[in-house]
C-alpha cells in the first residue's frame, strides 16, 4: 500500500514538472555547470527537498519565537562573521527541508516573520547598508529583500521601493503593511515607473540601490502548467538580458538608447553601490550581463564579495565554476538554497 502511494505522488509530482522547461535546463546547465548539474536539478525538481529560512521582524517578534525555532532544530545564519554583518538582522535556517507557517496579512497587525530562500539575503549583505543611506530597491516585489534591508539599518534611512507591474506592486505594498509599523511607514516611497526610467527621473539620488533583476526564476519555471507558455518563454528568455542590461545602465541598442536613458548607474550617486542579483543559473543573465555592463560603462567597477561567499560556505553551496565577476548560489543536498547570482559594482567618483 504504501509502495502505491509514494509511486502515485511521485507520478503527480512528475506531471508538475515542466519537460519543456526541463529539457532546455538539460542543454544548457549541463554545459554551464557541468558535472554540479546533476545535483542542481535533482534539488530542483524535488520540492520536498526545498529549505525555508525564518527571517524574523525586528518590529514585532517575541523572544519566545526565538526559543521555538531552537527547539524545532533552526540555528542563526553566523552572525558578527562579517564586520559590517547587521545585528538587527535575525535570520534562522533549518537543516531539513521541514517549514514554518505562513502568517496571513492581517490589516493593522504585523507579522513576526518572512519565511524565504536564505540565499536571498546575500544581495542585502553584500550591500553593507548603513543608517542614514538613501536606498532603492528598482525592482522591489514581491518585498522580501526590501523587508530584509529594513532588518540591516535604523529605519530612518530613505528606501524607494519600485515596482513596474501594478498586480506585482499591490503585493509590495501589502507585504510593506504587513511588516513595517504605521510611524516608519513614512520612510519607504512606492512607485511604480519602469524600472529603466526611474535613474533618469532621480539621477544621483542613492547610495545604495539593489537590482534584483526580473529573470527567468528556475524554480518555478520548472513547474510551468501550460507546455506551450513554456515554450514562449524559451524563445522569449534571450531578451530578458538586454532587459537587464538596460536596467542597469544608459546603454541599448541604437534604437533604444534615447528610450531607456534612466537606470540604477544614472541613479547611484558617484561612489554610491550597486548589488545585482537574479534567482536564474544563465550565464547569459548573469555573468554576460555585468560583462557587458562593464564594458559599456566606463565609470562603473567590480568589488570583490568573495569574503561573502568564503564566510557563508558552511550554509550554501557555491558553483565551482571561476565566476570573474560575483559568485552564484547553486541548490545542494543539505543545502538546497538558490539559485542566486550577485555581483556587486561601485559607481567612480
Amino acid at each position: 500500500m504504501l509502495t502505491r502511494l509514494r509511486s502515485k505522488s511521485e507520478g503527480k509530482l512528475a506531471k508538475q514538472i515542466c519537460k519543456v522547461v526541463l529539457d532546455h535546463f538539460e542543454k544548457q546547465y549541463s554545459n554551464e555547470l557541468g558535472d554540479s548539474w546533476s545535483t542542481v536539478r535533482d534539488i530542483l525538481t524535488s520540492p520536498e527537498l526545498w529549505q525555508h529560512a525564518v527571517l524574523l521582524n525586528r518590529f514585532s517578534y517575541p523572544s519566545a519565537l526565538e526559543e521555538e525555532l531552537h527547539l524545532k532544530g533552526y540555528h542563526p545564519l553566523v552572525e558578527g562573521s562579517l564586520s559590517y554583518y547587521p545585528k538587527s538582522m535575525k535570520c534562522y535556517l533549518s537543516r531539513t527541508p521541514s517549514r514554518m507557517p505562513s502568517e496571513r496579512h492581517q490589516t493593522g497587525n504585523l507579522k513576526k516573520y518572512y519565511l524565504l530562500n536564505a540565499a536571498s539575503l546575500l544581495p542585502v549583505l553584500a550591500l553593507e547598508l548603513k543608517d542614514g543611506e538613501k536606498v532603492l530597491d528598482l525592482c522591489a516585489a514581491p518585498g522580501g529583500k526590501s523587508i530584509a534591508l529594513l532588518q540591516c539599518a535604523y529605519p530612518g534611512s530613505y528606501l524607494h521601493c519600485n515596482e513596474f507591474d501594478s498586480l506585482r506592486l499591490r503585493w509590495l505594498r501589502q507585504t510593506l503593511e504587513s511588516f513595517i509599523p504605521q510611524s516608519l511607514i513614512n520612510v519607504i516611497q512606492v512607485s511604480e515607473f519602469d524600472g529603466r526610467e526611474l535613474g533618469h527621473a532621480q539621477p544621483e539620488a542613492f547610495d545604495k540601490v539593489l537590482v534584483d533583476a526580473p529573470c527567468s526564476n528556475d524554480r518555478s519555471w520548472l513547474f510551468s502548467s501550460d507546455s506551450q507558455k513554456a515554450a514562449y518563454r524559451i524563445h522569449q528568455r534571450r531578451n530578458l538580458p538586454l532587459l537587464q542590461i538596460e536596467l542597469l545602465s544608459n546603454y541599448g541598442d541604437g534604437t533604444q538608447v534615447f528610450t531607456y536613458t534612466r537606470s540604477a548607474i544614472r541613479a547611484l550617486r558617484p561612489g554610491g553601490i550597486l548589488v545585482y542579483s537574479t534567482c536564474t543559473l544563465s550565464k547569459a543573465e548573469n555573468q554576460d550581463v555585468i560583462s557587458a555592463v562593464l564594458n559599456s560603462c566606463c565609470n562603473v567597477v567590480p568589488v570583490d564579495i568573495r569574503e561573502i561567499a568564503r564566510t557563508y560556505s558552511q550554509h550554501f553551496t557555491f558553483a565551482p565554476t571561476d565566476h570573474e565577476y560575483g559568485f552564484m548560489v547553486i541548490p545542494d543536498r543539505g543545502k538546497a538554497w538558490g539559485p542566486m547570482y550577485v555581483a556587486k559594482l561601485k559607481k567612480e567618483s
